[in-house]
């Protein structure tokens, strides 16, 4: 089993008496029934698991729950002798969205405390948004993801030790030597072919044979094509046109998305795709960026909902897309080929599963920045170039970014393949896979 950083919240949740259901929401085939039944079976004499997607297909035994007495009549025909009392026994609800009116249900059930339970799903926020009684208070929701580049590198048996140097040397600001950034330098290469799919990453570590790996990363790519046709019908036609074009735009000198593409009528704009945005970024299956003109703390507050970038949530899914199964682009550092589409790609990726909520700075006259977010503990606005190339040093944008004394700018990165750490003018230039340690800061110990 692969070490996951959500394993501590599961555990914490189960075993710490608490009056809340968690539910652990994120794409498909990210891990989240395996991490659950892992971490439950550990935790529970009895654990009784129920797939609601299947049931839905199948037998439809939950379909038509109305109550509690409803719910636990059905349950004892699936669990059998295992229902024992709150102490002993999880409920696992996997795949609750097929069954939204559970949702209202579970206040219900987690007040009168008969079971533990615990709930994974995907799209969540489009069934809450139609549900028509959220449990308020009842419920945890945790977003879970595909394995960032940390837990990649604990899949391959790299040691906390190691880990603990390299954060050191991030903290600090200083470069790894020669050998040691090679070593990671390799790690991220690898990570870029593999992704964080569970699955590709078993059959990497299995085989190591890039076949097996691009084989369930487009079985993943055509079920989460599936996923969307099955969603609206009026709908899922143009929700599969613009996932598909997601890596022609990540190729794009903008990479921003042009809303005339998707059904070929030049007078859409982002208003007439709210539903299909919705459902792709609430899936899972892309990350939504939107644009910043006036990039003042906190973002939000600036945000341009028309102009907006889309990545895909696993970077191992885009460059099987982009090579298929040739490796030399990603491992040898072709001249002809561009990558800063896969750098930028694996670096929004990395951000969203660490918490932020990244934006791109979008000016006419000044030019883009690949990323800003939000600095808490400065409460201003940190710019971040990201560059696969040796023109790493070369970037005007933000250049003009930093001469704007209204935007209040403390800090600035660039990202890029390189092993020094240095500054200059402002920037601190970072090797690629420094980006593991970034995360949002928390103020939980502040007293006031």
């Amino acid at each position: 089993m692969y070490k996951r950083k959500i394993q501590s919240t599961i555990k914490k949740n189960l075993t710490n008496n608490s009056n809340k259901t968690l539910i652990i929401e994120g794409a498909r085939q990210i891990g989240k029934s395996y991490i659950i039944r892992h971490e439950g079976k550990s935790c529970f004499k009895n654990f009784i698991e129920i797939n609601m997607l299947e049931d839905s297909h199948g037998e439809r035994l939950f379909a038509e729950v109305k109550s509690t007495t409803d719910f636990y009549l059905k349950l004892s025909t699936v669990a059998g002798e295992k229902l024992g009392n709150r102490e002993n026994t999880l409920v696992f609800i996997d795949e609750i969205q097929a069954y939204p009116e559970l949702l209202t249900l579970l206040k219900f059930l987690t007040d009168e405390n008969k079971f533990k339970y615990i709930v994974s799903g995907s799209l969540l926020g489009i069934t809450l948004r139609k549900t028509l009684s959220i449990p308020g208070g009842r419920i945890q929701i945790v977003d879970m993801y595909q394995l960032d580049f940390e837990e990649f590198l604990w899949a391959n048996g790299v040691g906390e030790s190691a880990i603990e140097h390299l954060k050191a040397q991030f903290l600090s600001e200083q470069s790894l030597d020669e050998s040691m950034h090679n070593v990671f330098l390799d790690f991220f290469k690898k990570y870029l072919l593999v992704g964080g799919l569970p699955d590709a990453v078993k059959a990497y570590l299995e085989t190591h044979n890039i076949v097996n790996v691009r084989n369930i990363q487009n079985e993943v790519h055509r079920l989460y094509k599936e996923d969307a046709s099955q969603y609206d019908n009026e709908n899922s036609l143009v929700i599969r046109k613009i996932y598909d074009l997601i890596p022609s735009y990540m190729e794009n000198r903008k990479k921003r998305v042009f809303y005339q593409d998707f059904e070929g009528k030049r007078w859409k704009r982002s208003s007439d795709y709210m539903e299909e945005f919705e459902y792709l970024t609430n899936s899972g299956i892309a990350i939504e960026v939107h644009a910043v003109s006036n990039p003042h703390f906190p973002m939000l507050e600036s945000m341009q909902k028309n102009l907006v970038k889309l990545y895909l949530n696993d970077v191992g899914i885009l460059t099987s897309l982009l090579y298929h199964n040739n490796i030399k682009p990603i491992l040898d550092d072709e001249k002809c080929i561009n990558l800063g589409s896969v750098y930028e790609s694996v670096v929004a990726s990395e951000l969203k599963a660490h918490g932020f909520n990244p934006s791109y700075y979008d000016n006419k006259t000044n030019g883009e920045v690949d990323f800003l977010i939000d600095d808490y503990s400065t409460l201003s606005t940190v710019p971040m170039e990201i560059k696969s190339g040796k023109d790493y040093s070369t970037h005007r944008a933000l250049d003009k970014f930093l001469a704007n004394p209204d935007y209040n700018i403390k800090k600035a990165y660039v990202l890029y393949n390189g092993r020094e750490v240095k500054q200059a003018k402002g920037i601190t230039y970072l090797p690629i896979y420094y980006i593991m340690f970034f995360s949002p800061c928390s103020n939980e110990n502040l007293i006031f």
